[in-house]
């Protein structure tokens, strides 16, 4: 099917109060990128040509510069600069077709989209723009299953409408540029700025709109529950599981605590080392580079660099943490074993259980501290400094294999 005649208009101006507290919705991020860019792509793929213009609140163009930076250098090409949308969906939408229109070669057809949906299929897309070929303008829409009911203010039922004839109309909706444009321009001119969406406008204006099935699918983003669901569907699956191994050891020294796992633990002793000498928290650093072969922390903190002296050792562990988010992963259990005949261990395992968690994001649960001595053999049996092994479990998506 023929796709050169067509604009794409993603409408991206609103606050999505409904979805809590934080960032508009459509800037969010899920799975790593923001909800806008996500939707951005969608559209670009299932209209493979032609021009794609967002409708922004200019308060958030750095927002959307962000969004557009996640997108391939061809993808980016395609872009316009966006047009400043307005109070409501209404006076944003018409912006940007004002701006369309004024293109010295406007497109035949516009495709005007959410930019709350990011599920649309290539097929949904297709077959909406095939019956606005046919028609001048259509929508998908999606047959309901549930009984509905009209209710009053006091929450009365007054009247039950017949499912079979009604629809929940989704987007993207594609008309004759020249049709919705005039048609928006009327409903502007009559002050008639309570109307939802784009075919409520054409309808209103005299025009006929045809509706094809909708995409259950083609979920639209409003409230936390949907941004959970959301995340849920674009993160790849994490089916390649690894588990990665790290061994510290660090001599005793002039001091009156060791650091272990984060928690300061008073003692006769220091424990020697460029850093802060952490060497619970550097095994089960090493143990997640491993896991990543992704090599060591004097790979990425060399000991030469003068400004790690002395450094808390949670840099090196929140550093690992974000390699592995980096890849799209996640990290499901640590497990750290102490080797020393003193400090005693125990009497600091929850704190440090607590500290690991606080740096990592994992549950408690899932961070497992142990403690043993050498029976008096070798340099921790001599009580010369403490030796530590870490095991660390991630999952990544199959891809990064």
């Amino acid at each position: 099917m023929a796709i050169e005649d067509i604009a794409i208009l993603v409408v991206a101006a609103g606050r999505g109060a409904r979805a809590g507290a934080g960032l508009p919705k459509q800037y969010r991020v899920l799975a790593g990128q923001r909800l806008l860019t996500h939707t951005l792509r969608a559209m670009l793929r299932a209209i493979p040509s032609g021009p794609l213009l967002c409708a922004i609140n200019p308060d958030d163009r750095a927002l959307y510069d962000a969004c557009i930076a996640d997108l391939s250098a061809a993808e980016r090409a395609r872009i316009m600069p966006p047009a400043a949308g307005g109070a409501t969906r209404q006076q944003s939408v018409r912006a940007g077709l004002e701006q369309l229109a004024q293109q010295s070669q406007a497109k035949k057809y516009v495709a005007i989209h959410d930019a709350a949906r990011p599920f649309a299929s290539d097929l949904l897309v297709q077959n909406v723009i095939r019956a606005a070929r046919e028609f001048g303008a259509a929508i998908p829409g999606l047959t309901l299953t549930d009984t509905i009911k009209q209710v009053d203010t006091s929450g009365s039922i007054v009247a039950s409408p017949n499912r079979d004839v009604l629809r929940g109309v989704q987007t993207p909706q594609v008309f004759e540029l020249k049709l919705i444009h005039a048609a928006h321009v009327k409903a502007s001119a009559q002050s008639r700025d309570d109307l939802t969406d784009d075919a409520s406008v054409a309808t209103f204006a005299g025009y006929d709109v045809h509706v094809v099935d909708g995409d259950i699918a083609n979920l639209k983003i409003t409230t936390e529950a949907d941004l959970a669901n959301a995340q849920t569907r674009l993160a790849p699956p994490l089916t390649d599981i690894r588990m990665g191994q790290g061994y510290d050891v660090h001599a005793f020294g002039p001091g009156d605590h060791v650091w272990l796992g984060g928690v300061q633990i008073p003692h006769g002793f220091g424990l020697v080392g460029h850093s802060d000498a952490d060497v619970l928290m550097h095994a089960l650093t090493d143990a997640i580079y491993g896991a990543l072969a992704d090599g060591d922390i004097g790979s990425h903190f060399p000991p030469s660099d003068q400004q790690w002296k002395g450094a808390a050792s949670d840099i090196f562990l929140r550093h690992a943490v974000g390699r592995v988010a980096e890849r799209g992963g996640r990290i499901t259990h640590l497990d750290g074993t102490v080797v020393c005949e003193e400090p005693k261990v125990g009497p600091h395992r929850d704190a440090i259980r607590a500290r690991l968690a606080a740096i990592t994001g994992l549950d408690l649960d899932r961070i497992a501290i142990k403690a043993t001595t050498s029976e008096r053999l070798g340099f921790t049996g001599r009580k010369e400094g403490i030796a530590a092994f870490g095991l660390a479990t991630i999952r990544l998506p199959e891809s990064n294999t």
